[in-house]
């Protein structure tokens, strides 16, 4: 079976959402389904600004914000694409973005 795209995945965001992220805005869980952790990993990627460089330190504490699983969820983000890291440092290099 194909990989899902982040395109593709976000054809149902709004109900992926529902079921895994709270009205406080923090995760009940990660998804197994890639698809679904396709689409919240977007949304967590969104807590990172587009062109700043953030040291380890301050990634694992905006994730935990979302969830106690922060190493998990940083794994993720790198393994998916959308955190690069390198020498301790991560940046924002994929994701949607919110315009307004």
């Amino acid at each position: 079976m194909d990989r899902p795209s982040l395109t593709d995945a976000l054809r149902h965001r709004d109900t992926v959402l529902r079921a895994f992220v709270g009205a406080d805005g923090r995760l009940a869980s990660i998804p197994t389904r890639i698809s679904k952790r396709l689409v919240v990993l977007d949304l967590v990627a969104q807590d990172f600004a587009l062109g700043e460089i953030y040291p380890e330190a301050q990634v694992n504490e905006i994730l935990r914000r979302r969830h106690p699983d922060h190493a998990a969820l940083r794994r993720y983000l790198v393994e998916e694409g959308f955190l690069d890291r390198r020498d301790g440092t991560y940046w924002r290099c994929q994701g949607t973005v919110e315009i307004g």
